[in-house]
């Protein structure tokens, strides 16, 4: 069973960030189906360090559409990616450490985050992008 089930209302209409989102909405459906299977957190450590790398790199694409379009609310829109990125760190830290263990509640902390930020900022930007002809 699928965390979050992918549907045409998380397309903002530019491909690359769409096939990006596409991408860490599996990469957090594989890390639930990892937990729902009890596999070891040391598998688990390697799929949420994936997660973290791919939303770096996926960052990186936006932050880069930001800046060659002189996106006029890219501090609000970095700060958002930002604080996803220290509070991700932040859990893989504790999970290596020992001192927590990966619960539903952190894996719907990534899934409704991932939504709305889509849903909302990522929307934002796209229609901002599409107006200057990106694709």
């Amino acid at each position: 069973m699928s965390l979050i089930a992918w549907d045409d209302s998380l397309t903002v209409g530019i491909n690359e960030i769409d096939e990006q989102h596409h991408k860490l909405v599996q990469l957090i459906n594989g890390l639930h189906n990892h937990m729902l299977a009890g596999d070891a957190s040391t598998i688990m450590n390697k799929v949420l360090d994936r997660i973290i790398e791919y939303t770096g790199f996926h960052f990186a694409t936006e932050e880069q559409l930001m800046l060659e379009n002189d996106y006029p609310d890219s501090i609000a829109h970095k700060q958002q990616h930002k604080e996803l990125v220290d509070t991700a760190i932040e859990l893989q830290e504790k999970l290596k450490s020992g001192n927590t263990h990966l619960t539903m509640e952190t894996l719907h902390f990534l899934q409704d985050w991932l939504q709305h930020h889509i849903l909302g900022s990522d929307k934002k930007l796209a229609k901002y992008l599409i107006s200057k002809g990106v694709e």
